[in-house]
């Protein structure tokens, strides 16, 4: 018995540690902006067919499949980049990124397309009718946040491609690549009920 109990008091505490101050902090902010992402969303499916005037959805959108398989691939070469990384192989590392950088842009660049089909053909702008309003609105607040990530996401790039992206950067660019991942989540949102629903 005291045996036992000497064992037990002699045997070492395991060391509480904390979480990573990045990746709470980005987990704060995905928070706050699914609340900001759900109110654009219903109120997408508030006015869904209440427009007095054309066009209509099933008038002018296609379903933009290219560009969803470009970001949501994009999430599978952002996860390699950090896994890479972790690893100690900053050039796969780089290479990922890269692909991540490059699917994301063309991403952006259909939209741009399907905006310019949108407004310069079907004459469907933000003020057209209560679709062109909510469309732009919810979508554009999707781009804005691909934006920003590509923004991140290239700017580690250019220290990977300058040599200055080494194995102890990791938990930022996993933190990066959290907010990338909540991206790619969010369009999965969008398509659903703007290209799917919507229509």
């Amino acid at each position: 018995m005291t045996t036992n109990a000497a064992a037990i008091a002699h045997a070492p505490a395991e060391e509480w540690k904390l979480p990573s101050r990045g990746i709470v902090a980005m987990a704060c902010v995905i928070l706050a902006e699914s609340a900001i992402f759900i109110i654009f969303v219903v109120a997408y499916l508030y006015y869904i067919g209440k427009s007095l005037t054309g066009p209509q959805p099933k008038d002018v959108l296609e379903l933009p499949i290219f560009s969803t398989v470009c970001l949501l691939s994009s999430s599978i070469t952002v996860h390699f980049a950090v896994h890479t990384l972790q690893h100690a192989k900053a050039r796969a590392a780089v290479a990922w990124l890269a692909a991540t950088v490059v699917l994301g842009a063309t991403f952006l660049g259909c939209t741009a397309q399907e905006w310019y089909q949108l407004i310069y053909h079907h004459g469907l702008t933000i003020s057209t009718n209560l679709f062109g309003t909510t469309f732009y609105s919810l979508v554009g607040l999707h781009a804005s946040h691909v934006i920003l990530g590509l923004l991140m996401l290239s700017i580690v790039l250019l220290f990977g491609l300058t040599g200055h992206l080494h194995q102890r950067h990791a938990e930022r660019l996993e933190v990066i690549s959290l907010y990338w991942h909540f991206v790619d989540a969010v369009w999965v949102v969008v398509f659903t009920v703007v290209y799917v629903l919507g229509r």
